[in-house]
C-alpha cells in the first residue's frame, strides 16, 4: 500500500455523537488501552484487536502516559503506523498525571509537567497531536491558573486539539471553567469518568450542573463494572477472571458483592426477553444517556470486543418500560438535590 492509499474508514452502523459542546465527533463505543494494551496484550494481538474495532467502525482510541509505564502509547502507536490508517479518521485521547519517572516534576500538572509531558506522549504515539488531552487527576497543590494556561498553551501549539478532566471533583472543573471565561482561554470540553450501573452519585448527580450549563461530554471508563455487570460471575467465580485473587474473591463475597451479583441476575433476565446478554444491555443502557459522548471499552480480545459491540443492536431494543424495570432491580437512582419552595402561608401570613 502506497502512503497515499489508506484502509477505507467504515462506520458499519456505529452512532456518533459529538463530545461535550465541541465539533468533535467520537464514535459511541471506543477502544481503551489500559487493559489492551501493555505488558501483557502486545504484539499481533493488539494489531489484530484495533484492526477489529476499526474495521467495526470504532475511530476513538484512549490511553494514557502511565498505562503500562508508556508501553500503551508506544503499542497503540506502532499499531496505528504499521495498519497504515489515516490520521484524520481517528481520534486519539490520552492522559496527563502520572508519569513514567519518579522525578519530582515528572509527575503531576505543572505547568513543567503539563507540557514535558505531552511532548513524550507524542513520540511515543508516533503522532503529532492527539485530539484530546486528559488532565488524568486534580492536582490540588498546583494553581488552576497554571493548570487552564498550560493545556491553552498544548492546544495553541497544536499538540492537542481539545482538553478535558478525569475523576475531577465538579468543584474544580466549574473553577477551571470560571477561569478560562476570565482569562479568554479554552475550558476543558469532557469529563473521562467511572460510570456504570453500579456506581451512579458523581456522573448523574455531581455533574448535572455542568451538563446543563457547559454542555460536559463523557467518556466512560468500567461500563461493566470490572466485568461483574457481565454475568459472568452469576454461577460462581472462572478460573483466572479478574476476581479470582484473594482479596477481590472477597470483595464478591461480601454482603454488598453478593448483593450486585443477585441484581446481575435479575438483569440478565431482562436481556434475555431481548435476545441479548447482560453484557450489552448494560452497555447499551449507559448509551441510553443522553449526556454520554463515549463509552471505552476495556477488552482483551476480539471474542470480549464483539461481544461489547452487540450493544448497538440491544440500543434501539430497550423500551421506557425496560428502563424502568432496571430502576427497580438496581434501586440505586441518585436522588436530585432538594429545591426549597416558599412555604404555604395560613390566613395571617404565617407559616
Amino acid at each position: 500500500m502506497s502512503q497515499t492509499e489508506y484502509p477505507p474508514f467504515d462506520p458499519k452502523g456505529m452512532p456518533f455523537r459529538r463530545l461535550g459542546p465541541s465539533g468533535l465527533r467520537v464514535s459511541l463505543l471506543s477502544l481503551g488501552g489500559n487493559l489492551m494494551l501493555g505488558d501483557s496484550f502486545t504484539g499481533n494481538a493488539a494489531k489484530r484487536l484495533i484492526q477489529m474495532a476499526f474495521e467495526n467502525g470504532i475511530n476513538t482510541f484512549d490511553t494514557a502516559e502511565t498505562y503500562a509505564n508508556g508501553k500503551s502509547e508506544l503499542e497503540l502507536g506502532r499499531v496505528i503506523k504499521e495498519l497504515g490508517y489515516k490520521r484524520t479518521d481517528l481520534v486519539v485521547m490520552t492522559k496527563i498525571f502520572w508519569g513514567i519517572r519518579d522525578g519530582p516534576n515528572d509527575s503531576g500538572l505543572s505547568r513543567k509537567h503539563i507540557l514535558e509531558g505531552t511532548q513524550e506522549c507524542l513520540e511515543r504515539l508516533q503522532m503529532s497531536y492527539v485530539d484530546v488531552i486528559f488532565a488524568h487527576r486534580h492536582d490540588r497543590t498546583v494553581p488552576m491558573e497554571e493548570i487552564v494556561r498550560a493545556f491553552n498553551y498544548v492546544i495553541e501549539k497544536g499538540w492537542a486539539f481539545y482538553w478535558g478532566t478525569s475523576a475531577w471533583p465538579a468543584q474544580q472543573i466549574e473553577e477551571a471553567h470560571h477561569i478560562a471565561t476570565k482569562l479568554n482561554l479554552v475550558p476543558p470540553i469532557a469529563e473521562q469518568m467511572l460510570h456504570n450501573m453500579f456506581y451512579r452519585e458523581r456522573p448523574e448527580k455531581e455533574y448535572a450542573s455542568l451538563y446543563e450549563k457547559y454542555g460536559y461530554g463523557t467518556t466512560i471508563w468500567s461500563p461493566l463494572s470490572g466485568g461483574v455487570l457481565t454475568g459472568k460471575y452469576n454461577d460462581g467465580i472462572p478460573q483466572g477472571s479478574r476476581f479470582s485473587t484473594e482479596s477481590r474473591r472477597a470483595a464478591l463475597a461480601s454482603p454488598e458483592g453478593v448483593a450486585e451479583i443477585n441484581k446481575v441476575k435479575e438483569l440478565t433476565k431482562i436481556a434475555q426477553s431481548i435476545d441479548s446478554t447482560p453484557t450489552a444491555l448494560a452497555l447499551a443502557w449507559l448509551a441510553k444517556n443522553p449526556n454520554t459522548s463515549t463509552i471505552i471499552l476495556g477488552v482483551s480480545s476480539a471474542e470480549q470486543l464483539l461481544e461489547n459491540l452487540e450493544a448497538l443492536k440491544v440500543l434501539p431494543k430497550i423500551a421506557d418500560e425496560h428502563l424502568a424495570q432496571i430502576e427497580e432491580i438496581l434501586g440505586n437512582k441518585p436522588e436530585a438535590f432538594p429545591t426549597y419552595s416558599r412555604p404555604a402561608l395560613d390566613t395571617y401570613g404565617r407559616h
